[in-house]
C-alpha cells in the first residue's frame, strides 16, 4: 500500500470507491470514517455504475496503478469475488462496507439477500436526475465534448489537481449537471466557456505549494519518474497566478479549494447556483 507523510500537512494515501450504484453511501462511509482520524488526506479515486464484467476489468487497472485501499458495495457475486481475488493478489486492503450490517439483518429477519443491483434505490425521477447528472459529468470530464457545455448547470474551471473530477461527481449525486475544463499551460480554453448564455462559471484556486504536494503524491501513486513543469515550482506558481488573473479578469466567482474537502467545495458551488439561478429568474 502506497502512503506517503508530510511533516506539515499529513497523510497521504489512495482509497480507490467501487459501486454498482451511484456510490452516495459508499463515499458517506469512507469519508465518515476518515473524519475519525487527524490529519489523514485521503486521495479519492470513485468508479461508479460499475455493473460489468469488462467495467470492473478497467477499475481493476486503475487500482493496481495507484496501490491503496478499496472500499465498495458491489451486489454481482461474481464481480465481488473478481474484485477481491485481485485485492489478495496485489496486498491491498478491501473492504465491503455493507456487509456486517446486511448480514446481522439476514440472521435476524431469518432471510437471504436478493442481491439485486442498485436495490436501495427508488426509481423515481429524483434518482434518474442523479444518474443523468452522473453521466453528463462523465461524459464532459477534464475538458471533454466543449461543444455542449450549454446544458451545464455549472463549469468548473482551474489547473490539474483541483479537484474538478470528484467535485463534479459529488455535485451529480445532488442532480447538478457539473462540467468540468482543465487549465493547461499554452492550451486556450474552448470558446463555449466565454459565450454570453453559458452556465455558471466557477473557478477552483489553490495554494502552490498545496499543487505541488499533492501533484507528486500523484506521480508517485502512479510510478512515474518524469514530472517536468507539472511539479517544477516556478512553472507551478506561474500555472496558479495565470488561473487567478483569468478568473479575475472574467469576474468569475472562485473557490479556494486548498484545505476544503470535497463536501465543502460543493456546497459552496450550491450556494453559488442558488443565487445565480435567483438572478435569472429576477432578470426575467
Amino acid at each position: 500500500m502506497s502512503v506517503m507523510r508530510d511533516e506539515r500537512l499529513g497523510i497521504y494515501f489512495n482509497v480507490h470507491l467501487v459501486s454498482d450504484s451511484t456510490g452516495e453511501t459508499l463515499a458517506g462511509v469512507m469519508r465518515a470514517t476518515c473524519a475519525q482520524f487527524d490529519r489523514i488526506l485521503p486521495v479519492e479515486h470513485s468508479y461508479f455504475l460499475v455493473r460489468s464484467a469488462r467495467q470492473l476489468e478497467r477499475v481493476l487497472k486503475e487500482i493496481e496503478a495507484a496501490p491503496g485501499v478499496v472500499m465498495f458495495t458491489l451486489s454481482n457475486l461474481e464481480h465481488r469475488a473478481m474484485l477481491e481475488a485481485r485485492c489478495r493478489e496485489l496486498s491491498f486492503p478491501c473492504v465491503a462496507v455493507l456487509d456486517p450490517v446486511l448480514d446481522t439483518m439476514s440472521r435476524y429477519l431469518g432471510q437471504e439477500l436478493n442481491h439485486r443491483v442498485g436495490a436501495s434505490r427508488q426509481l423515481n425521477a429524483e434518482y434518474f436526475q442523479r444518474i443523468d447528472a452522473l453521466d453528463f459529468a462523465m461524459y464532459h470530464d477534464d475538458g471533454q465534448q466543449a461543444v455542449d457545455l450549454t446544458r451545464a448547470d455549472v463549469i468548473l474551471v482551474g489547473v490539474s489537481r483541483t479537484s474538478k473530477t470528484p467535485t463534479s461527481v459529488y455535485l451529480a449525486h445532488r442532480g447538478v449537471k457539473a462540467a468540468n475544463v482543465p487549465m493547461v499551460p499554452g492550451v486556450p480554453l474552448p470558446p463555449e466557456v466565454f459565450a454570453k448564455d453559458r452556465a455558471l462559471v466557477v473557478g477552483l484556486t489553490i495554494s502552490a505549494d498545496r499543487l505541488i504536494m499533492i501533484r507528486k503524491n500523484r506521480l508517485a501513486a502512479m510510478k512515474e519518474t518524469r514530472a517536468g513543469d507539472y511539479t517544477e515550482e516556478d512553472a507551478v506558481r506561474q500555472e496558479v497566478m495565470a488561473a487567478q488573473k483569468l478568473f479575475e479578469r472574467e469576474g468569475w466567482p472562485t473557490i479556494d479549494v486548498s484545505r476544503r474537502s470535497i463536501e465543502e467545495t460543493a456546497a459552496a458551488i450550491l450556494n453559488l447556483l442558488a443565487n445565480h439561478r435567483g438572478g435569472e429568474h429576477r432578470a426575467s
